[in-house]
């Protein structure tokens, strides 16, 4: 595929003239939920059960390692408002443990 044929997706945000001041204004402002939705098999999470990440860069307390994992290949794409894969909500990612029988969870941005 040429350059002039692939589609570029923009997040409307202005990277050049970024301050210091406003990267930490953003940071601040990108509060994550992190919902459990689906449990298939064993853990010690439960439907319903819901983490915040206060800004992205601090992981919520008492969530298994092993789905923060997963969750931090997605973090910064919900934080900075990039369109999830699901047709349904573009504003929700749904991901899966890494445990072949484990769980969903829903991860979004909130205000």
């Amino acid at each position: 595929m040429s350059q002039d044929n692939q589609k570029k997706v923009g997040l409307n945000l202005d990277m050049k003239s970024i301050t210091e001041a406003d990267y930490r204004e953003l940071v601040r402002s990108c509060k994550i939920e992190l919902k459990i939705v689906e449990k298939t098999g064993q853990c010690k999470h439960n439907v319903g059960e819901t983490y915040v990440y206060q800004i992205p860069y601090r992981r919520p307390e008492n969530v298994c390692y092993a789905l923060m994992d997963v969750v931090d290949m997605y973090i910064w794409r919900v934080a900075l408002g990039f369109p999830s894969w699901n047709a349904e909500n573009r504003d929700v990612y749904r991901i899966h443990c890494p445990d072949a029988t484990g769980t969903i969870w829903e991860m979004r941005r909130i205000e």
